[in-house]
């Protein structure tokens, strides 16, 4: 039964199907390997593997591809006949919508673009971050770079040391140990019969570690006495051991690769040489080439060979002095100008080589035989000449020789007198005839000759102004000879004639070129722009001649007069500013600012007389100023004579009659006690002037000082209906109601406020203050952020988010704020004070010269930098910004304005109140 058993196994050696295939169950293909090519199968066909899968249950995929027209495959008309016209129509409609998606592009970029702007301007990369960095790192120097200490380990870690340990093989401690021994016996094997005997009879060995220590004695004695420090044999010595260490330190080591790259070179030369004799460069370069690599004698050969092969080139003859000694070079520089006798370098450095006076006269005198047309050797001969007689005999037949050169001319008028000069210069200008330097030089002889002493006035001003006719002459004459220089030219040479002490042929200049090539309707732009730029690079008698010349033409403009004496002002005298003001307020009396700083220099030179004189003149030109009135009243009040100021008030509400002159009279009432007069005044200007918010306000403030504050309440609500946009009305009012003790109205008020004054953010501040004051701190930070949602670039509100910050986070805090409002004077101040906090002296002290730059009216800045010097700055630091300060005469701040117009300090000058208000701040 055993035999008849079936095999199990015995499928395996069946024939497969003839539709079968491996996998087919799981779903897999027919595949072909490489064992199969040749008698390979083909896969099973698409209908069997749809059949065996439908036997499974499954569904046959379905390609949504197959029944697609390969012609017309996808489109609204597809089966149709596609003709020319639905081709043209898909090209339009192709056209149509490439045409809409560039329009949406260019949008779509747009967009993109501004919203990439926007958050790089948020969030910043940090390579911008670090660009004002990495301009600072272009001027630090090499000596700064060599100096930065290495970083180190920063990782605070411990690192591990390797202890590992290798033990030493005895062969190299046996080795290292007969190191220093002395071997003082002779090999035995030596002594064979094959071998030879030692030479000594009695039988002694030569002792060789005696040798050696009678060796290194010896060497020590020699070395002893080359450094001088052996006493005992009494020898002397010439070497020096410290200058021969330091020739050996000079001797420059050349490493491997720069002997290749000599040796390169040098086989490059030598074929450029062959190949080219007569071309110099490559000889002088050869020479070269062997001189740094030291062969000097080898350097010489060569140039010595290339003066053979071109001898009329003077650089080979120049570069063979240079390369011998002084004796040497002489007689080669003698060859060469056997050879190149015209050539000026080569008699020059002739000259050079002599050490005597008379040798260097002799060379150069003999190289005008050779070279008489060389300006540059007569130069140099006469600049030997220690008499002024030989020098001027010298540049006469200098200027016969080469007469077309305009330097020898105007060298010898300097050396003539004046009558001889204006010869030579006459002489000069009929040779050169296209020269203005001649010209010009001839102007400042004459204004040198007018300015001689012992003239009176006027031959002084009739010679001066033979200056004006010689210049002016001078421009039609090289006119006239095609010599067209440029206005820019011109003004250029009136600075060099002021740099030299030629004030009159700087504004000759100026009176006969400024107007060359301007526009007529161009003309007072252009000058003003060129005074003020001669002013900056320092050349204040230039613009001082621009705008003499520009009033001449222009007497009837007020801020050109202005300009004149802010000139005057700041660099000349309070002489030539008197002058400049009394000349403008004749040509424009209607000018009350002209009358008011003619005035006001006076009062400032404690002129005071001349000062009511001058007033006194102002008021007959201008009856009506109300400007006028009030600097007269200040003077008297000022000046002790308060009765007088009254009475001028009082004529000037008759005569002016204007709500400024009604409210100065106001407070004057006030500043003197007169409380019942004030309140009377301001009661009669408010008939009149109902919509004037000041006089509420010093009504107001007048019954709060009192202690009246239902009045002053009553004051200021009629102010606020009567102007509901001046936010200072509404602050008063604020600040009175938290005077009072009520907070919640005071609250409540400053949101009306906001309410008719969107987007102030002295309001939002205030609201702030308030909430401060009342303990609310939490609060007073959620109004800070509503007040900057809608004030995004006030100034105000940035400074004191800054402040209101933790430490830590203040830098990043001034950063936004900058970003926001870059410009704004608070916020330059804020980040100056943080730089004063982290004790960065010189940035904070730029960054508050920065603040008062951008707007000089703001007190407080100023009294920042003023305690700030006070602490860290010297007393020339502190007296600059005093300085600084009272010439800016500033009228704003909010602690600033707190002082000024307080009671107390009435009277106080601009210095007295920066000094108040340093301390006040805090």
């Amino acid at each position: 039964m055993a035999a008849n058993k079936p095999n199990k196994l015995a499928f395996l050696s069946m024939p497969a199907p003839a539709s079968y295939v491996a996998g087919l169950g799981r779903g897999a293909s027919g595949f072909t390997t490489r064992s199969d090519i040749g008698p390979a199968r083909e896969g099973p066909s698409a209908d069997v593997v749809a059949e065996a899968q439908a036997r499974r249950g499954e569904e046959a995929e379905i390609d949504p591809e197959q029944f697609q027209d390969p012609d017309n495959e996808y489109g609204l008309f597809a089966g149709t006949t596609y003709e020319a016209d639905d081709e043209e129509a898909d090209q339009i409609y192709e056209q149509v919508d490439q045409n809409m998606d560039a329009r949406r592009r260019a949008r779509r970029e747009a967009r993109e673009n501004a919203e990439l702007a926007k958050h790089r301007a948020e969030r910043p990369k940090i390579q911008q971050q670090f660009a004002d960095l990495k301009r600072g790192l272009s001027v630090v120097t090499d000596e700064e770079w060599e100096n930065i200490p290495e970083v180190g380990n920063l990782t605070r870690k411990k690192r591990k040391r390797d202890e590992r340990s290798f033990v030493v093989p005895d062969s190299v401690l046996v080795g290292d140990r007969s190191k220093g021994e002395y071997e003082n016996a002779l090999d035995s094997r030596q002594q064979t019969a094959g071998g030879f005997e030692t030479p000594a009879e009695n039988g002694t060995l030569t002792n060789f570690v005696e040798m050696g220590q009678a060796r290194d004695k010896i060497l020590s004695l020699k070395l002893d006495q080359v450094s001088g420090t052996s006493t005992s044999s009494g020898l002397s010595t010439s070497v020096d051991p410290k200058g021969y260490l330091t020739s050996l330190d000079s001797v420059i080591l050349k490493t491997d690769a720069e002997i290749g790259d000599i040796k390169r070179a040098r086989m490059l030369f030598d074929s450029l040489v062959k190949s080219n004799p007569k071309h110099s460069p490559g000889w002088i370069a050869a020479a070269c080439l062997e001189e740094h690599a030291g062969r000097m004698v080898a350097a010489r050969k060569i140039i010595k060979a290339g003066c053979e092969q071109c001898p009329k080139s003077e650089d080979v003859w120049l570069e063979a002095a240079r390369l011998h000694n002084n004796d040497d070079a002489k007689v080669i520089l003698a060859n060469a100008v056997q050879h190149v006798g015209q050539s000026v370098k080569i008699w020059l450095a002739a000259a050079d080589l002599e050490h005597d006076i008379k040798a260097k006269k002799r060379v150069l005198r003999k190289s005008l035989e050779h070279i008489p047309n060389s300006v540059r050797l007569w130069k140099e001969t006469v600049n030997l000449e220690s008499s002024a007689v030989d020098a001027r005999i010298l540049l006469s037949r200098a200027v016969e020789v080469i007469p077309l050169s305009v330097e020898l001319w105007l060298a010898l008028a300097r050396l003539e007198t004046p009558d001889k000069a204006k010869a030579v210069l006459n002489k000069a200008r009929k040779a050169v005839p296209t020269s203005h330097e001649i010209w010009i030089a001839a102007g400042r002889l004459l204004e040198q000759e007018a300015h001689t002493p012992g003239k009176t006035e006027e031959q002084r001003d009739k010679e001066l102004e033979v200056v004006d006719k010689t210049i002016e002459a001078g421009v039609k004459e090289l006119r006239r000879h095609q010599v067209l220089l440029t206005r820019e030219q011109w003004l250029k040479e009136a600075e060099k004639c002021e740099g030299d002490g030629s004030l009159r042929t700087c504004e000759a200049i100026i009176k006969a070129t400024v107007a060359m090539d301007v526009e007529e309707e161009d003309r007072l732009e252009t000058w003003l722009g060129d005074a003020e730029a001669a002013e900056l690079r320092g050349n204040v008698g230039t613009a001082r001649s621009i705008l003499a010349y520009a009033l001449k033409v222009f007497p009837d403009r007020r801020s050109l007069w202005r300009r004149a004496a802010d000139l005057e002002r700041t660099h000349g005298t309070r002489e030539s500013l008197n002058a400049i003001l009394e000349r403008a307020v004749h040509h424009c009396p209607q000018a009350e600012v002209l009358w008011l700083m003619w005035a006001k220099e006076k009062w400032l030179a404690e002129d005071v007389p001349a000062a009511r004189e001058v007033l006194e003149k102002a008021f007959v030109a201008n009856p009506e100023s109300e400007q006028i009135w009030l600097a007269a009243v200040k003077l008297e009040a000022e000046n002790g004579e308060l009765g007088v100021a009254r009475e001028l008030l009082v004529r000037a509400r008759t005569v002016a009659d204007t709500q400024r002159i009604w409210m100065k009279s106001a407070v004057f009432e006030r500043q003197q006690g007169q409380t019942s007069t004030a309140l009377e005044t301001l009661d009669a200007a408010l008939k009149k002037y109902p919509k004037f918010p000041k006089l509420y306000m010093i009504q107001g403030q007048i019954y709060q000082s009192q202690g009246n504050f239902p009045a002053a309440r009553a004051s200021f609500s009629t102010g606020i209906k009567a102007v509901p946009k001046d936010v200072t009305l509404w602050i008063l009012a604020s600040r009175l109601e938290e005077a009072d003790g009520k907070s919640i109205r005071a609250r409540a008020l400053l949101d009306k406020a906001r309410l008719a004054n969107p987007a102030s953010d002295v309001l939002w501040a205030e609201a702030v203050g308030v909430e401060e004051r009342s303990g609310g701190t939490a609060q007073a930070k959620t109004v800070l952020a509503r007040g900057l949602q809608e004030c995004t670039t006030s100034g105000l509100l940035w400074s004191m988010a800054i402040w209101a910050e933790p430490r830590p986070t203040r830098k990043s805090r001034s950063a936004d704020a900058l970003r926001k409002a870059a410009d704004d004077p608070l916020i330059i101040s804020t980040v100056a004070r943080l730089f004063w906090a982290e004790r960065k002296i010189e940035k904070a002290r730029q960054w508050f010269e920065r603040a008062v730059k951008i707007n000089q009216d703001l007190g407080d800045v100023w009294g920042w930098w003023l305690k700030f010097e006070r602490q860290h700055g010297t007393s020339e630091y502190q007296d600059e910004v005093i300085r600084r300060c009272v010439a800016a005469e500033p009228h704003h701040g909010a602690v600033w304005q707190s002082v000024a117009k307080d009671m107390k300090n009435t009277g106080k000058s601009t210095k007295e109140n920066l000094e108040l208000v340093a301390a006040a701040l805090h």
